[in-house]
């Protein structure tokens, strides 16, 4: 009995999960040190708020909800690179070219949002289709790569944006001439559907973003677990070698891998701006949210299923900062929560070491 319970603890699953819980504790716990050491006599205010403001009424809800659809995409697009043996630290890239065609099939060629959508699934898996060629055509890391195209990415759609007065939002009579036009003047069909969800909650940014999102990952998750195709692909992560040897075309599947992870983060940039509550703005900055898939991936072991709850967390202590102030400034939350997904990359690291530490011991039965 008690050797059936400590194989139980090894199990990847368990350990994988109490790496990630450590973590995330850990994380906490510098946050509540940190508020401590600036404003000792309201640190358990405002830990209390940044745990509780999420959930403290149907908005701040609503908003988790709204802010973890585009991360949790971001989180698979990461995932499923990480899976295949690739690192996709292009995601801010893909999930801004995501962005980019969806903004301007609403706007410039006044589409409905779900071709809004596939718009930016498909700018996604564009951006991402040059890292996977390069890499298989040619063995170029696709950190390089990727990291490059971020820029890019970045500058060619601000050159071109700027260029098209009907996607900016002076066009439609506001004076802001740097950002991208209000949906709800621009287009109001391009604008993700709420379905109602929005009067029952009662909140703008509700709508069914997260339950595309959640469908999407599950899909990704019996797509890597119960299909061929999943299997050569993890395969070729694991060993490309033997892959070869066993003739899986390692090529083809590494660019599929990219192109795929690219259509992911592109599907968030179409979700977030979708839904009629953010506007682009003509930066020279790369968007942060496909770098924050990152954290989000290596807190769900890479699982697609874990990602939907790792992405929502990240986006409740997102919500839950804007509740510390005037107490804490918001530096101060951007540090809590930088240390946390920070923390997040020393998951594998804790795995490892409570895999070792729960690993049954050889008995001698074993050993005959």
């Amino acid at each position: 009995m008690m050797k059936q319970f400590k194989q139980k603890l090894a199990s990847p699953a368990y350990v994988g999960f109490m790496s990630s819980v450590i973590t995330i504790l850990a994380g906490l716990l510098f946050g509540f040190l940190l508020l401590l050491a600036l404003n000792a006599p309201a640190a358990l205010d405002g830990m209390g708020a940044l745990l509780s403001n999420g959930i403290s009424n149907l908005n701040s809800f609503a908003k988790v909800l709204y802010q973890a659809a585009p991360l949790m995409m971001c989180g698979l697009s990461v995932g499923f690179a990480f899976k295949t043996g690739l690192f996709n630290i292009g995601a801010p890239g893909q999930y801004t070219m995501g962005a980019f065609c969806a903004i301007l099939l609403a706007t410039q060629f006044q589409m409905p949002w779900w071709v809004c959508l596939l718009g930016s699934m498909v700018g996604g898996a564009v951006w991402g289709l040059f890292p996977g060629l390069f890499k298989a055509l040619f063995n170029v890391n696709e950190v390089i790569t990727s990291i490059m195209f971020n820029w890019i990415g970045v500058y060619l759609i601000n050159l071109i944006f700027a260029n098209l007065p009907m996607t900016l939002a002076n066009y439609w009579g506001a004076t802001n001439s740097d950002r991208t036009a209000d949906l709800a003047k621009a287009n109001p069909d391009a604008m993700i559907p709420r379905l109602g969800l929005d009067k029952l909650f009662g909140s703008t940014y509700m709508n069914i973003s997260i339950f595309i999102a959640i469908i999407l990952a599950i899909v990704m998750y019996v797509v890597l677990n119960k299909t061929t195709f999943g299997y050569e692909l993890k395969a070729c992560g694991l060993n490309k070698n033997a892959s070869l040897y066993a003739g899986i075309n390692a090529n083809r599947n590494i660019v599929l891998s990219m192109v795929i992870a690219g259509a992911l983060a592109g599907i968030g940039g179409g979700l977030y701006y979708l839904a009629g509550t953010g506007q682009y703005v003509l930066e020279k900055a790369i968007l942060s949210r496909g770098f924050d898939g990152i954290p989000v991936a290596l807190l769900a072991n890479s699982n697609p299923v874990g990602t939907i709850f790792t992405a929502l967390f990240i986006s409740y202590l997102s919500v839950g900062g804007s509740a510390m102030q005037p107490n804490f400034s918001t530096e101060t939350v951007n540090i809590i929560i930088s240390v946390i997904i920070y923390l997040a990359a020393f998951s594998l690291l804790v795995r490892n070491l409570l895999g070792k530490a729960f690993k049954p011991k050889a008995t001698k039965e074993d050993k005959q």
